[in-house]
């Protein structure tokens, strides 16, 4: 029987080409999307699971009360790893780290700049980087100590075996002792680090760690086996308060899960509200609509060729098969092509998976174990029995007397089934084309808002070595302003890019002493202000003419904010000294635009720079690089010339938006492509029904164009119908995904209009192709056809 079966399924194909290659191309498109997407979306909820204590694995992060409501921080105090495992039993261990940095390297004549940080010593005791050499609980406990990743290891001593008690030069001021060496980390982990410092050390270094008052660093807790969270963040709430003595009220540290903060990272006034689990949604939703769009195809491709099949329903019915063996010989025949496409599918997603890693920054590598295989078989049984489903019930509940006699009756229900799978389809279709319109647009309006500074042509170059004192930095800044090319330069203590330095310790005689806003601190050294192209909305810049190291400049959102008349000339003060206002800038955005821009304060303070920012001429950019690189071998020698330009930096707070651009962009296409191959099913399932129809109209004289517009004109309905119905949808989700900007682009009429044009436009092209065919058939081959 099943041989019988599969021998029908074949001869199926093979007497349908046409239907068969369409049908192929349209599943494996959708399957190719799915897998992909399926491949994209576990990769995602594989970040950090690794962990094997993952259950019991949190990062500390703080709520802190602002007058405009509750800021959400995931940093906290430099102590609480140190202090938390002894006041709190159900800690078993706490560990404090620093962001990561890129740091000079050096064994012999062998330096290397890599990514590392500082950690607590027990961090190899909670986070499942396996130790290759050392003991957990050893290998930080000397301060100078140093723990290095078998990858690093080999980049440096040429070989990961007896490199434990070996040297190495740390950007050419301290030397550390190899104590260990660490599997190198995972790509689905959040911490990238190739070498880990004690963090004891750090604490030394910088003094303002020790301070309660002060955040900076990440707080990781490993809970006990058995404790209670909830429990636990009831107890935690007012730690800061207590080891502060009720000084500072206005940070409430808890634990939340260290896996959930890459999915889950969003907090809006104290409370989650998504994060990356946005797009995983989003993309999932958009895999399920591809592969649902994919399937209609099959539906409407097996309905519209019912009619050449109607003569083999009947004799089946009429020598005893069941309708129940008819329904699994039509699922068995979607589910074999389902399959099929699967296998095509999968090449294609090897092909196009280099290219799919790049567009999502991904390491996604396709191994075929045994999760992956059976999720693979199951998409693929899912889009068939979806598939196949309407075309089995629909064929096998045929009337044989009827269809014996070449009779097939269509009721309105089937008729309104199959129109309205197209219009879900083109309406799907639509929505995809108005999202990467909107999506592009605002990107546009990004990268050409007026940010308030010139980001074009700046060169950063991150302080190292000898660049850290402050007579060099002069030196260089001196030299470098001679290089051709080079417009201005000064340093600077911040990135431009986002939240670097806060602190609510500024006076005026009108604050309320309960308010802890915080005000962005953003130390610069002179000309740093003129290098950026700031506009002065009154007062002056600093200047090396007065001593301005007790003066301060407010941006206009802290002038708002204090509430201060005519600010230039007052006195506040600054963490208890006095500093007299020189002037006031206007606002500009040193964060992201999906947030509003914050009071913000400039202090004149050259050794709280850490980065030089460089202006130059972009006629003249190679070869201000050139002298800028020479200068800098010469004043900074061992240390390699890495720069970056901060329009490049900006554009990378919004990789993510691009991506949901990019990706968005192909499956929008994809979907139009899908859905035409759709309403070509069901222009061929009309032209097939009116066949006799369109042969009587040729011989009464009815022209080509005549019969085109004839079967034209309701497909035209179809989409015009699809294009009412996805407009709102489409403005609904277009002005819900923009309020996560403070400042967006205006959504124009056009942009919903063009793409309902542009649908119907392609929409038209398919149906009119296949209509001329309908068309051109000799009228006495319409009039045979029974």
């Amino acid at each position: 029987m099943i041989k019988h079966s599969l021998l029908l399924i074949y001869r199926n194909f093979k007497r349908f080409k046409n239907t068969f290659f369409i049908n192929l191309i349209g599943l494996s498109t959708g399957l190719t999307c799915t897998v992909l997407i399926y491949l994209w979306v576990k990769d995602e909820w594989a970040m950090n699971a690794f962990h094997e204590k993952s259950d019991r694995l949190y990062h500390v992060i703080e709520n802190r009360v602002k007058s405009e409501g509750i800021w959400t921080s995931y940093t906290t105090s430099g102590s609480l790893g140190e202090t938390i495992p002894q006041d709190m039993p159900e800690v078993e261990y706490a560990v404090n780290l620093t962001s990561s940095n890129r740091s000079l390297l050096t064994v012999g004549e062998r330096s290397i700049q890599v990514e590392g940080g500082f950690a607590g010593k027990d961090i190899f005791k909670m986070f499942s980087f396996p130790l290759l050499q050392g003991d957990a609980g050893q290998v930080l406990v000397d301060k100078n100590s140093i723990v290095i990743s078998d990858a690093l290891a080999v980049q440096l001593f040429n070989t990961t075996d007896n490199v434990v008690g070996k040297s190495i030069l740390y950007d050419h001021d301290a030397t550390y002792l190899v104590t260990g060496v660490f599997k190198k980390m995972p790509a689905n982990s959040t911490l990238q680090m190739e070498y880990i410092i004690p963090f004891e050390k750090f604490r030394d270094n910088n003094e303002w760690v020790r301070e309660w008052g002060n955040t900076g660093t990440f707080g990781y807790v490993l809970l006990k086996k058995g404790a209670d969270v909830n429990a636990f963040n009831a107890k935690f709430a007012d730690y800061i308060s207590k080891k502060t003595e009720k000084k500072i009220t206005h940070r409430t540290p808890f634990l939340v899960p260290f896996r959930d903060v890459y999915l889950y990272g969003k907090y809006e006034n104290g409370v989650q509200a998504g994060g990356r689990i946005t797009y995983v949604k989003l993309f999932s939703i958009i895999a399920i609509f591809i592969l649902v769009i994919a399937c209609i195809n099959f539906m409407n491709l097996s309905t519209a060729k019912a009619s050449r099949r109607i003569k083999e329903v009947g004799v089946k019915k009429a020598v005893g098969a069941g309708r129940n063996v008819l329904v699994m010989q039509y699922l068995g025949e979607s589910i074999l092509m389902s399959l099929l496409s699967l296998l095509l599918a999968v090449l294609l997603v090897d092909l196009l998976l280099p290219q799919f890693n790049i567009i999502t920054a991904k390491h996604i590598v396709l191994q075929f174990d045994v999760p992956l295989v059976l999720s693979l078989l199951g998409i693929a049984l899912f889009a068939g029995l979806l598939a196949g489903s309407y075309p089995a019930i629909y064929l096998s509940g045929f009337n044989p007397a009827l269809v014996l006699k070449g009779k097939m009756v269509s009721s309105l229900g089937e008729q309104w089934a199959r129109t309205g799978l197209v219009v879900f389809q083109f309406s799907l279709s639509i929505i995809f084309i108005v999202s990467v319109v909107v999506v592009y647009k605002q990107i546009e309006y990004v990268q050409s808002r007026d940010l308030g500074y010139s980001k074009d042509n700046i060169i950063n170059i991150t302080r190292t070595g000898s660049l850290y004192d402050d007579n060099t930095l002069e030196t260089f800044l001196t030299e470098v302003k001679n290089v051709p090319g080079v417009i201005n330069a000064s340093s600077i203590g911040h990135n431009l890019m986002g939240h670097n330095s806060g602190t609510y310790g500024v006076e005026w005689p009108t604050r309320n002493p309960d308010d802890k806003t915080e005000f962005e601190n953003m130390t610069v050294n002179y000309g740093m202000m003129e290098t950026m192209g700031l506009t002065m909305a009154e007062g002056r810049f600093f200047s090396k003419n007065f001593n301005d190291t007790a003066r301060i400049i407010f941006n206009e959102a802290a002038i708002r904010f204090m509430g201060l008349q005519n600010p230039v000339g007052q006195t506040v003060k600054l963490w208890g000294d006095p500093m007299e206002i020189v002037g006031v800038v206007k606002d500009f955005n040193f964060e992201s635009l999906h947030v509003n821009v914050k009071p913000l304060f400039l202090r004149v303070a050259p050794g709280g720079t850490w980065n030089v920012m460089i202006k130059v001429d972009a006629a003249k950019e190679k070869e201000a690089l050139k002298g800028l690189e020479a200068i800098h071998q010469r004043i900074n020698p061992g240390f390699t010339f890495e720069f970056s330009f901060v329009d490049e930096d900006y554009q990378k707070l919004y990789a993510s938006e691009q991506r949901v651009a990019t990706l968005s962009k192909y499956f929008a296409a994809l979907a139009i492509l899908i859905s035409c191959l759709g309403l070509f099913g069901l222009v061929t399932f009309t032209a097939e029904r009116r066949v006799k129809e369109i042969g009587i109209r040729k011989v009464l004289g009815s022209s080509v164009t005549g019969i085109v517009m004839l079967l034209s004109k309701d497909f035209t309905k179809i989409v015009l119908t699809s294009v009412v119905i996805a407009l709102p949808i489409s403005f609904f989700m277009a002005n819900t995904w923009l309020k996560g900007f403070a400042y967006r682009t205006t959504l124009s009429v056009w942009y919903f209009v063009s793409a309902g044009v542009m649908v119907l436009c392609i929409a038209w092209l398919t149906v009119g192709v296949q209509a001329m065919k309908a068309a051109r058939v000799n009228p006495t081959k319409c009039l045979k056809e029974q």
